[in-house]
């Protein structure tokens, strides 16, 4: 990646915030292991301000779209506060193995961290976890895929892809709970709307369906441009 590729993805930008539009296969800060990072850009982000702009909240290496990030301290601490206080809206998009049995529902299984040694770590559904609510609903099915649209109502870690395993339908991709090998994740954050003004509407701010995610998408139903779709103007 380069600053010019990371100013390509910028989605949203006002004097507090910026969305960008994460590309699946990257982590978005440094790791235990080093190696390539998206704060290693936010550099080119600035647009003139003192400090790089950071992030308020997080997505995994192999989830793409809507990424916030909070242009000073004041911001950050706005936004930190709206998202552990879940007023923000968030709306996934992911093709599943298999077709649920129903069209819509809400998964409300609690989450526990499971670990071997701090660098081997996963979420499973366990009773007396944390609190984790999932609504979801069938977009469309074909050829034993289906689309989900997601909304998760807590954020625990891993929740979606945790949720749609316990469901009996993992993500495509998505080894680590079960998913189809031999793909890309297919989970991509398609928006979130922010109710960052008191006295004005929510901030709502889409992201493009990702390539890797185009053709599986088509065949479910989707109908929009892979290119053209989520255009938002800075």
């Amino acid at each position: 990646m380069t600053p010019e590729d990371i100013l390509s993805r910028l989605l949203y930008r006002d004097a507090l915030m910026l969305v960008i539009d994460k590309p699946a296969g990257i982590p978005v800060h440094k790791g235990t292991g080093g190696g390539v990072n998206l704060e290693q850009y936010f550099e080119a982000l600035r647009f003139g301000l003192p400090r790089t702009p950071a992030l308020a909240h997080r997505l995994d290496r192999g989830t793409s779209g809507c990424l916030v990030l909070g242009r000073h301290r004041q911001a950050l601490h706005r936004l930190g506060k709206m998202f552990a206080g879940n007023r923000i809206k968030k709306t996934y998009w992911a093709v599943v193995s298999g077709v649920p049995a129903e069209t819509e529902g809400v998964i409300d299984l609690p989450l526990a961290k499971q670990s071997k040694d701090r660098s081997q770590w996963w979420m499973k559904v366990e009773e007396g976890g944390m609190p984790a609510v999932t609504r979801y609903k069938v977009m469309g099915s074909a050829d034993g895929y289906s689309w989900l649209e997601l909304e998760p109502q807590t954020g625990r870690t891993h929740q979606l892809r945790v949720h749609c395993a316990a469901l009996g339908h993992p993500i495509v991709g998505d080894v680590v709970y079960g998913g189809e090998a031999g793909a890309m994740m297919q989970l991509h954050a398609r928006a979130v709307e922010i109710p960052l003004y008191p006295k004005k509407d929510p901030i709502t701010v889409t992201a493009p369906v990702p390539r890797h995610m185009g053709e599986r998408l088509e065949r479910c139903g989707f109908k929009e441009s892979i290119a053209d779709s989520g255009d938002n103007s800075p």
